[in-house]
Order: structure tokens, then C-alpha cells, then sequence
């Protein structure tokens, strides 16, 4: 499991200066945290994290020596200024069932050659103890022809025992639909035909 060293923030210390220093402003929290611990994180850590983690994921949180495993929650990050501006951790209790997502990653979009692939959801929402948390579902586009379509309901993540489903089932999560050029080529031997 990933590791991220972090350091206790001193709140006199504003956000605005601690970026301009080369940290990442971030909070713990949990059951057994009362309200919840400032963080701050290197830049380079932060974006570490970034790359080897979803939203979703589970890490080890080094604070001045003590471990934490943890969810990591949130990651807020700014598009234009290209810079993470928060990262949110909430500390896991085992047995305790906690709020979780589960990103949703497509492969093999580029085998659907007859239709096009509408991707219509990104993350799944759960509940589940730490020991079944899941990062992400995998789906494998390449067996998808037009006219197919997948739900919520239809995913792996649907029939595991230990998750306890939030976003709704019927939610859809993937169609394939007929290419617009297609059509209008269809429609255009039909007008051909009738004269």
C-alpha cells in the first residue's frame, strides 16, 4: 500500500503562503479523530499521490512517526493553475462501514468500431468496511456492439456481498448507439431506392 509522509499544519500559516512554499494544504479525519488534524504535504508527495492514486484509494498516512490507514476522500485540484489545492484523508476504523467511490475505468474503447460509445458515469458510490473497499471497476469495452448498454445493476461491484450499493442500480453506465453517419448513409440508399 502507498505510503505519504505528512506534517501536522500550524494553522497561523496560511494556505496561499504554504502553496507559494511548496506544500498542499490536507485534513484527517475519522471516527476516532476528534474534529479533525491539519495537514500539510510536500508538493512533490501531493502529486505522487496524484498519479498513483484514485479518489477512492487506500493509503498509509505517516504523521510525525504515527500511521494511519486511510481513504483518501478528496482531491481538489485547480485545472488553470494545474496545482492540487487540497487533498482530504478520512482515517479507516476496521469493521466500521464508511462512504466511499469507485472510479469507473473503460478499456478497449477503441474496439467498438460499429457505434459509438457513450461513456455516461465515471464513479460508483458505496458503502463498505475497510477489507472490501474497492479503487475502481474495470469494464472491457470490446465485446459492446450497438444497442448494448450497461447498468450499475450489471457491474461485478453490483454482486459483491460486502458492498452496499448508494448509486442507484438502474443508473446507466456505458450505451453503444448508432454513428449519425451512419444513419444518414442508411436514409440516403432508402431515398435512392424509392426513386
Amino acid at each position: 500500500m502507498t505510503t505519504l509522509k505528512v506534517q501536522k499544519r500550524d494553522m497561523g500559516t496560511k494556505a496561499k503562503r504554504l502553496r507559494r512554499e511548496g506544500y498542499v494544504t490536507g485534513n484527517l479525519f475519522g471516527k476516532d479523530i476528534e474534529g479533525s488534524i491539519p495537514l500539510q504535504v510536500e508538493k512533490k508527495e501531493a502529486e505522487r499521490i496524484q498519479r498513483e492514486c484514485l479518489k477512492g484509494s487506500k493509503l498509509v498516512l505517516d504523521l510525525d512517526g504515527k500511521k494511519y490507514n486511510v481513504l483518501l476522500k478528496e482531491l481538489d485540484y485547480d485545472t488553470m493553475k494545474r496545482q492540487i489545492l487540497e487533498l482530504d484523508f478520512q482515517a479507516l476504523v476496521s469493521g466500521e462501514k464508511i462512504h466511499s467511490v469507485a472510479e469507473i475505468i473503460f478499456h478497449n474503447k477503441e474496439m467498438v468500431v460499429d457505434g459509438v460509445l457513450e461513456e455516461l458515469l465515471t464513479e460508483i458510490e458505496y458503502k463498505a468496511v475497510p477489507e472490501a473497499l474497492v479503487e475502481r471497476v474495470d469494464i472491457d469495452c470490446s465485446k459492446l456492439k450497438v444497442g448494448d448498454s450497461l447498468t450499475v445493476g450489471d457491474l461485478e461491484i453490483a454482486k459483491d456481498k460486502d458492498i452496499e450499493i448508494v448509486t442507484h442500480l438502474d443508473t446507466p453506465v456505458v450505451n453503444v448507439v448508432a454513428s449519425h453517419n451512419a444513419v444518414a448513409d442508411e436514409e440516403e440508399a432508402e431515398d435512392t431506392e424509392s426513386k
